[in-house]
């Protein structure tokens, strides 16, 4: 818990608490399978948004206590079934972060493919058994105890919420709701009239450090801000 150990500073309440939220996923095939580059692309062109998203967060849910910057499924079954392996590079390559909606990453990885295929008309196929199965994730977004209605309040809770709170607010909500920023920054910023933290944790890149380094370093950033203020804490 931080309080206040040699100063009385009080620090400015939020014009909304920030409500920590969470979530749980369903994954569930849509039947739709591709054989080769062809019938990737033409199945990426017609898939929703929780298909696209599924194929190319699904890595980070899974792994993000183990290993950054994991692949995409579409990258890494080019390379490791294909044998494909200049596209699939070009595919894991793709900076996620620049990408405000599902729909614009979809188009960059359809143009990514199309640019491959006109240079590369002749392409393998995979072997039985190891076509692409299209999946989709289902959210289930479940409210969670924790709130908080200062930069305070917020690091202690950040401090105690589970990695699925972590990566829904951070990842989830900004793609798949098509917000302008993380949940972080946008409470920070139109709550608190934190721009300048806002813009810092705006800024990082949350695909380059596991989930658990990126709560350390929001935490930190919060800490700092917090010392700026005057506000003395125990951790």
């Amino acid at each position: 818990m931080h309080e206040t150990a040699l100063s009385n500073v009080i620090l400015p309440r939020a014009k909304e608490p920030f409500c920590f939220t969470s979530r749980l996923n369903l994954t569930v095939l849509t039947g739709r399978q591709a054989h080769d580059l062809a019938e990737l692309l033409e199945n990426i062109k017609t898939a929703q948004g929780a298909v696209i998203y599924h194929h190319t967060h699904r890595f980070i849910q899974q792994h993000q206590a183990l290993s950054p910057e994991p692949p995409n499924d579409f990258a890494f079954w080019i390379t490791n079934v294909l044998h494909e392996t200049v596209l699939g590079e070009r595919l894991a390559a793709i900076d996620v972060i620049q990408f405000q909606t599902i729909r614009s990453l979809q188009n960059k990885i359809i143009s990514t493919i199309e640019d491959y295929l006109e240079k590369h008309p002749d392409f393998r196929t995979a072997p039985p058994g190891e076509e692409f199965n299209f999946m989709r994730s289902i959210t289930f977004v479940l409210p969670t105890p924790h709130t908080a209605r200062n930069l305070a309040e917020f690091a202690d809770a950040l401090g105690k919420i589970s990695l699925h709170s972590l990566y829904f607010h951070i990842f989830e909500s900004r793609l798949r709701l098509g917000k302008q920023s993380n949940d972080f920054s946008l409470w920070f910023e139109n709550s608190l009239g934190e721009m300048k933290l806002a813009n810092e944790i705006a800024g990082m890149d949350p695909y380059t450090s596991t989930l658990e380094g990126l709560r350390s370093r929001i935490v930190r950033l919060i800490e700092k801000r917090l010392k700026e203020m005057g506000y003395a804490y125990n951790q």
